[in-house]
């Protein structure tokens, strides 16, 4: 009688295991990004997975691929997958015939209707914390003068070189009663269950009826918001470049307690699953190539000054 084999992998073969998936997760998760933020296109992604089940665009889950292309997000991919007949735990490389005919058709359609939209004298741009929003937002105002920076109005106390009426209108909680009161705000809400902000809509009323167009830096609750008001804006989400990265940015501009810290980072995680809901994503590896990638969202004349190295 033959001895029963021993089926356990040898330790070097299951840590090789575990390296090769890390690996691949990362590539997956690579090329997602590559969707996201449009280095690649969502047809080639798929057309290769299709055609190579087993390399890493084949393994990806379908519904990791339709959530990397933009102003897809979960509360759309239900009713996609649905529509598709696909689901949930099906890989691109597993499709059947008639699904990858059906998906390959909703991906060419969705792509020509991207390339096909119209740019917006509005867009909101939004994002995690410590992502550089506003720092973005201030390049963009002091190198392309035909856009108007929206200023919000804010209940929290100025930072070190903050201007009023220029970074935001410092209120107090009265005075922000009033405006939402008065319906004076397009969007308002508290960020960080700390402190409240708003848009004034009359600005940006008087800005879009001139021609001219506005760039809002909002948090992610009033970019919804705005959506449901005007549906005509953009809506673009201002990625970190990796989260190691987000929290050097946090800690390294030391304007928050190590308590406020913390809280900030563990909203940004909440934040950064929003990013689907989004019309289009900008990684924000350097401040002046991200604010050309929004301005080339809107319609301007182009910079006014020329922009600083």
């Amino acid at each position: 009688m033959a001895e029963p084999t021993d089926r356990t992998p040898p330790e070097v073969d299951r840590v090789a295991a575990s390296r090769a998936a890390v690996e691949a997760r990362r590539a997956r998760a690579a090329l997602k990004n590559s969707i996201a933020v449009g280095t690649v296109t969502a047809l080639s992604v798929l057309d290769d997975g299709l055609e190579h089940p087993d390399g890493v665009a084949g393994r990806m889950r379908v519904t990791d691929f339709l959530l990397s292309v933009p102003a897809i997000g979960r509360t759309k991919l239900s009713r996609i997958l649905d529509d598709l007949g696909i689901s949930p735990s099906k890989r691109i490389g597993g499709l059947g015939h008639n699904q990858r005919v059906r998906l390959r058709n909703f991906v060419i359609d969705r792509e020509a209707r991207n390339r096909g939209r119209r740019k917006s004298r509005l867009v909101v741009l939004a994002g995690p914390t410590a992502v550089g929003k506003g720092t973005v937002a201030t390049y963009i105002r002091e190198n392309y003068r035909d856009v108007l920076l929206s200023v919000s109005a804010t209940t929290r106390a100025p930072r070190p070189g903050e201007v009023e009426g220029v970074n935001y209108y410092f209120v107090d909680d009265t005075e922000f009663d009033r405006l939402i009161a008065d319906h004076e705000l397009l969007e308002h809400a508290t960020v960080h269950n700390a402190y409240r902000y708003g848009t004034p809509r009359a600005p940006i009323d008087k800005a879009l009826s001139a021609g001219h167009s506005v760039l809002l830096e909002i948090d992610i609750q009033g970019a919804m918001q705005v959506r449901e008001a005007m549906p005509e804006a953009t809506l673009v989400f201002l990625l970190p470049p990796s989260w190691d990265e987000l929290v050097r940015r946090l800690v390294g501009r030391g304007t928050e307690d190590s308590e406020e810290r913390e809280r900030r980072l563990s909203t940004a995680k909440h934040e950064l699953a929003a990013q689907n809901e989004f019309d289009y994503r900008v990684v924000n590896h350097t401040v002046a190539e991200a604010a050309r990638e929004v301005v080339d969202l809107m319609q301007t004349r182009g910079p006014s000054v020329a922009p600083k190295a």
